[in-house]
């Protein structure tokens, strides 16, 4: 059975957040869209915010759906989710990540990132021109 995870696409100023994973595990320093897979009962929204506040110590309001992606880790097929997000203005607390950037859109295909969240860039990088289009920009 597919399971679902979800990534949080905060964006500012052109620019995309990202974070790099801590050394260790098979994802170790890898880049990624901060999120995490879905539990039991649990919305796509109600987990990205739960992710945030285990990851971060940060609130989050989720928007708008920015696309999605299908990948396997270790045999099981996933589902990929990715939302909009805007972050509080406070600051953040690492808890599962060794650092934090905000990257251009047109930069992160050359990022290390995982194989799942760089399948989300084609529908980032849409999804931010509808934006700039939409502004006028």
């Amino acid at each position: 059975m597919e399971k679902r995870s979800v990534a949080g696409i905060a964006i500012r100023d052109g620019q995309v957040f990202v974070a790099q994973r801590l050394p260790g595990g098979d994802l170790g320093g890898k880049w990624e869209f901060p999120g995490g897979k879905r539990e039991a009962g649990e919305s796509d929204q109600a987990a990205l915010v739960r992710e945030y506040l285990e990851e971060f110590k940060l609130t989050i309001d989720v928007g708008r759906p920015v696309g999605e992606s299908a990948f396997q880790h270790n045999g099981q097929a996933y589902s990929l989710a990715a939302w909009e997000i805007k972050l509080a203005d406070q600051p953040l607390q690492l808890a599962e990540h060794s650092t934090t950037a905000w990257v251009p859109a047109s930069a992160l295909a050359a990022l290390d990132l995982a194989d799942s969240d760089r399948s989300l860039v084609p529908a980032i990088q849409a999804f931010m021109a509808r934006l700039a289009a939409a502004s006028g920009g």
